[in-house]
């Protein structure tokens, strides 16, 4: 077996080339990866270099959001038969902290994250990771939905502490992926008015046909999905007392500005989020029930040899929302 990868070398650096096959351990089970979302991290790392503290110092592989199908298992993994198809949930905790032990297992402060520096992601061929983080996947599925479930992850645990549920009115302030699939989230908890707000017209015109509308009312849950300051600040001032204000998106700088007199004379409640914990399962049955549309928001596929292309393609493309990678 060859094991093709996407190297990057420094900022607008990716070269294609051969590494050694992974070899599972005895919890392990190495997948050939089918399908690879390129997120707006990946994004970064390729333009910048790094991402606040995490930089990168050697040729590091990125991708994080991944599907594909089992070739071989470690000695004592038995979760998964070789040939079965797994989404990779990508943050492999310690096990051990108080975080991890609580349940908080996005918290852990030692975490490996595939993809963030120092740990190689899934911009390449075959891929060992502990069978607990092997999902399996439906065959009514496609490998790029199987992808997908990192995002709508995200999604999932950003309604679940919006605290969404049935007769919600919920503004998302960005129409990114993530934004898109909060909206179809929010829309499956039994919401019954979303609003999604972005500056870009081909991703509002996306957010309507997935049932959003573009129309800021008053609204019981704000999942601030883009990153800006100024939508922060707009949507929180678009809540009712004792609204729900979740930070999802990361902004280019570790502050931010909020409207604390706002926040304070109406009882807003604040929250942040990071990653996900225990929603895989949740979002493979959500998307196996048809009631969140994956597909819809993949707006092209590139070989692995087309990497650069796919990188650059939401700078470049006003129409791009999620390349996916073949490898």
């Amino acid at each position: 077996m060859t094991n093709r990868a996407a190297v990057l070398h420094a900022p607008r650096d990716v070269r294609v080339e051969e590494r050694p096959v992974p070899e599972p351990g005895p919890h392990d089970v190495l997948v050939e990866i089918a399908a690879v979302g390129v997120c707006g991290s990946d994004v970064h790392y390729y333009e910048e270099g790094r991402i606040a503290d995490r930089v990168v110092r050697a040729p590091h592989v990125l991708g994080h959001e991944s599907a594909g199908r089992v070739v071989a298992t470690g000695d004592r993994a038995t979760l998964h038969a070789v040939g079965a198809r797994v989404a990779l949930e990508p943050g492999l905790p310690c096990g051990r902290c108080r975080e991890c032990r609580t349940g908080h297992y996005n918290l852990c402060r030692d975490v490996r994250f595939m993809g963030a520096p120092p740990t190689d992601g899934t911009f390449t061929r075959y891929v060992a990771i502990p069978e607990d983080f092997a999902h399996a996947l439906p065959d009514g599925l496609s490998d790029e939905a199987g992808a997908l479930m990192e995002p709508l992850s995200v999604a999932l645990w950003a309604c679940a502490k919006a605290r969404v549920s049935a007769g919600d009115r919920v503004l998302v302030t960005g129409a990114g992926p993530i934004g898109l699939l909060v909206a179809q989230v929010a829309r499956a908890r039994g919401a019954t008015e979303i609003a999604v707000t972005d500056l870009n017209p081909h991703r509002l015109e996306l957010a309507r046909s997935l049932g959003a509308t573009t129309e800021v009312g008053e609204a019981d849950a704000l999942i601030e999905c883009s990153g800006h300051p100024q939508a922060l600040s707009d949507g929180i001032a678009s809540l009712r007392p004792a609204g729900v204000a979740v930070l999802v998106g990361m902004g280019g700088g570790p502050e931010a500005t909020v409207p604390l007199a706002l926040i304070q004379s109406r009882e807003i409640w604040l929250s942040g989020t990071f990653r996900y914990a225990n929603t895989y399962p949740a979002a493979i049955a959500l998307a196996a029930s048809g009631e969140v549309d994956l597909d819809a928001i993949v707006t092209g596929h590139f070989a692995l040899d087309d990497i650069d292309v796919a990188l650059r393609a939401s700078r470049e493309d006003p129409r791009s929302v999620k390349p996916i990678i073949r490898p």
